[in-house]
């Protein structure tokens, strides 16, 4: 069977016998006019982000340690936290983390609630 291959805008005419190829010829081939690009549109302006709620100074902040969606806030604004209570608990890559309370305090501000999505080190809790 003899075949027409092109390859960097050459025409090839390759003949292929049982597992054999053989070049019969070559024939240049006019290469096609490169295509224009339009001119580039200026893209719409993203709208700006919602602005993170501010964090209480002096009290600890609880980061969420990797991204993901908050399942559960098992705590209150003004309740009192031992050291080791759960404060939320995190799905990431299909896993709940829970996440603890570094220190004992009063639950001072939630920044998240349920179903929201965090990144690494977005405060989740903060503890006075």
């Amino acid at each position: 069977m003899i075949y027409n291959v092109t390859i960097n805008d050459k025409v090839y005419e390759v003949e292929v016998e049982k597992g054999k190829a053989n070049l019969l010829k070559t024939t240049a081939v006019q290469a096609a006019p490169a295509p224009v690009a339009a001119a580039p549109v200026a893209a719409p302006a993203a709208p700006a982000p919602a602005a993170a709620p501010a964090v209480v100074a002096g009290g600890t902040p609880v980061p969420a340690p990797l991204p993901g969606t908050i399942l559960k806030v098992n705590v209150t604004e003004g309740q009192a936290v031992k050291e080791g209570d759960l404060l939320v608990v995190l799905e990431a890559m299909k896993m709940e983390n829970e996440i603890y309370a570094p220190c004992a305090g009063k639950v001072a501000q939630i920044l998240v609630s349920k179903g929201s999505s965090v990144n690494t080190d977005d405060v989740l809790v903060t503890i006075a």
